[in-house]
């Protein structure tokens, strides 16, 4: 598995920078973003450093899958109950900040509401 020592999630992932974790298990980590866009805003993250979502191969398929499927239960748990979003950003031009893939899960109500997107 693959780990970056000088990327942020690499390295909460691995427990050396603390985090308020919603969730773990081998695969991935998932945590509260430290700038919430939304009441609700976890950040699901898997363990293996993948840069970007453009680097994902047919190998992440099992990953991927499980961290589309992981949003759900966690916004609901988290209180999103009325619907949630989420939110891959890739690259510059796609509004990614760390280069380590990441899924934003955001519930409550819609501070994005009225923004083109």
């Amino acid at each position: 598995m693959s780990h970056d020592p000088n990327c942020i999630f690499c390295k909460i992932a691995a427990g050396e920078i603390p985090s308020r974790k919603v969730y773990e298990d081998e695969d991935v980590i998932a945590f509260h973003d430290i700038r919430p866009a939304a009441p609700v805003h976890l950040l699901i993250v898997p363990r293996e450093h993948v840069p970007t979502l453009a680097d994902a191969t047919a190998a992440h398929q099992a990953l991927l899958g499980k961290m589309l499927l992981l949003a759900p239960k966690l916004a609901q748990e988290h209180g999103a109950t009325n619907g949630f979003r989420v939110v891959v950003n890739n690259g510059p031009d796609g509004g990614q900040e760390v280069y380590h893939l990441h899924v934003h899960v955001l519930g409550g109500p819609r501070p994005w509401k009225g923004m083109a997107i």
